[in-house]
Order: structure tokens, then sequence, then C-alpha cells
């Protein structure tokens, strides 16, 4: 994407997973761990899953998408969903889905049980899949107090639309006081001049796609991602841009004062802070703070990106608030799982025996 300028050097937050005898975190590997999420609000652990553990977690993905009658997402890119430019769907809670859950929970837990209580709720199991053709989601945070948790299950490339993060920009107290007490002021400058790329950089992409043979848009398409009234937060809408109806990024957020700011404090912002896309190989596993500001970007490749994501609940979540960024399937909400139910779930014995990663 031309129009913002993206690292790809994700070494500062990648951490070898190194697993005990009982196919956990060793306590140095998940020290280190905890020590990027609190400096960077992620942390990338490498070769977490094996290679068939991560083909488990892709066929979950497949079974999901299959079925005509899947539960899709309502929390972003409700119209890209629509078109079929992605598919992020709820995994119901069926014993492979819960097994693979609690695989990732009992691996992670000298790691998760920093920030997250035992009783606190599994919020959402979800598959978050992109085609060719899919809206660059405006950077945002999600809804506050949760530990998210993005597998690949296959390798992810920059092309594929791997997530980005703005390192550094999760909240906590006395975060505000960094960069001489203006570092919340300056971040909500950074993000609104990510947003504003952003935009333009879909709006390019949806003129060029009217006559694409690769990614051809579908009738009423064009007409419901940039003129539609429906509620979307993370399409290039002028609609809603215009009328100030869109929380993530709207014309209200262009007043004369803060195009002045990002004029005067760009050198401030190109010092502080940086966009990084992360490009996780197979088996991998991205913990990061939802309060850390990120995006989906769109999928340039013609090979779908597929990944595997839960949330865990780090503080009180209102119910009528996971909406906002999270989407249970009817039978999480029906039958609620918590870290504790997750960590004490009964696994079958590992074969990996020859599985590397662990020491005895």
């Amino acid at each position: 994407m031309r129009e913002l300028t993206v690292s790809h050097d994700c070494a500062a937050f990648e951490v070898p997973a190194i697993l005990d005898a009982h196919g956990k975190l060793t306590p140095d590997c998940a020290r280190q761990a905890r020590t990027r999420i609190d400096t960077h609000g992620l942390v990338i652990l490498t070769g977490l899953l094996s290679a068939s553990e991560a083909d488990a977690g892709l066929a979950l993905i497949h079974e999901t998408i299959d079925d005509p009658d899947r539960v899709r997402g309502a929390f972003a890119s409700e119209t890209d969903n629509r078109y079929l430019r992605r598919d992020f769907c709820a995994l119901p809670s069926t014993p492979p889905v819960t097994a693979f859950a609690a695989t990732l929970a009992q691996r992670l837990e000298a790691v998760l049980g920093e920030y997250c209580g035992r009783s606190r709720p599994l919020l959402e199991v979800t598959t978050l899949t992109s085609y060719r053709g899919s809206s660059h989601q405006y950077v945002h945070r999600d809804p506050i107090g949760v530990i998210s948790l993005l597998v690949a299950v296959e390798d992810v490339s920059p092309a594929q639309g791997g997530t980005v993060f703005v390192p550094g920009t999760h909240l906590y107290g006395g975060s505000e006081s960094r960069q001489g007490g203006q570092a919340h002021a300056l971040t909500e400058l950074f993000r609104t001049r990510c947003n504003y790329r952003i935009l333009r950089h879909n709006l390019a992409k949806l003129w060029r796609m009217r006559k694409s043979a690769d990614a051809p848009l579908a009738p009423g398409e064009f007409r419901d991602r940039v003129f539609s009234t429906k509620w979307d937060q993370h399409q290039p809408n002028l609609l809603r841009f215009l009328l100030g109806k869109n929380a993530q990024f709207s014309l209200r957020t262009l007043g004369p004062r803060t195009l002045w700011r990002l004029y005067r404090q760009r050198a401030a912002l190109d010092a502080h802070f940086r966009l990084v896309q992360t490009a996780p190989r197979k088996g991998s596993v991205i913990l990061y703070r939802s309060d850390l500001l990120h995006a989906g970007p769109d999928n340039r490749s013609p090979q779908p990106r597929r990944v595997f994501s839960m949330s865990i609940a780090r503080d009180l979540v209102e119910p009528k608030f996971w909406s906002d960024g999270y989407s249970p399937h009817p039978t999480l909400v029906e039958e609620p799982l918590s870290l504790g139910d997750l960590l004490d779930h009964a696994l079958p014995a590992p074969s990996g025996a020859t599985d590397r990663r662990r020491i005895a």
C-alpha cells in the first residue's frame, strides 16, 4: 500500500516458543512474552503450534466456511462479508473447536494468567478470512479489557493482509504521560493521518475494481461500499464520512485545528509512531491487547488469508457491548466458557514426541 509507510521488521516482537515437558511455555519464554506485551502491546510467539496442529485449526476454518448456515461476524467489515470479500465467522462450540481453543489456552497459561483471571469469559472464537478485493480496515482499537489471539494456520504474506499494529499505543495507567504528556493526543493524530490515507487507498482501489477482471465488483457493491447508509465502520463510505456517522473516521475528525496540528506535529508523529505489518509463519500465534491500535489490511493476493482468532476478557465486559468488537457463536452464548474452563479441559495425550521445541 503506497499511501502508508509500513515496516515489516517484527524482530522486536517475536519470541520463539519453547515448551516444557507438559506442553506449556517455559517460565523464561513466558516471561519474555509478557515483557513484549507490556512494552509493545503485542507478542508474536513463533512455532507455538506444530504443523499438524496448525492443520487441525485450518480444517476447523474450512468446516465453518463451507457451512452455508455459518454465523457471520457483526463487528467489522459487514459489507465485505456480504459480498464475500471476507468471511469473518464465529466458530461453534463443538468438541474439536473447544479442544483447539483449550490447547492454545493451556499452552499459553503462563502468559494469559498474568492478564486474565480464571473466571474471565471466552468472548469469541472466530475465523478471520479475507479474499482479494477486501477493504483495508481503519486503524482502530477494539473494546478495552481483552486479550486477543491470532493463530496463523498457514503462512501469511504481507500481500495477503497480515495484521498491522502500532506498537506502544496500548492504554494503561499513566500511559498519557509519555511524549511529554502528549501521548494520547499524538496517538489520535497519528491514527487520523493513517485513516485519511486508508480512505484514499480504499477509494482508489474500488475505482480500479470497476474494470478489474481479477476482483470484479458485484452489482450494487460499489454503491454499498461508497454511498450506502448501512452501518459499516471500515468501508470508504463517503456518505457516512461527510455526515460524521463513522466513529472510526469522518469529516468531523478533520477540522481546521486538527489539520493544523497534523502539520505542526508531523515530525513528532514520525519519531514516535510506526505501523508494523505482521506476516506470521504457520504455527505462530500473535497475542495483543485489545486497546492496541491495529487494522486488518486488504488482501491484494489471489490466495485467501485464513486466521484462527479467539478473545478472552481481561476485565469486566458487559455482554451488551460485545457486539462492538466481538461476535460469539450462539452456542457459546448459550453455554459460556471461561478461561478456567479452557485450562481444565481434558486434552488427548500429545503426539509430538519428536517436537524439538519441547524440553525435558
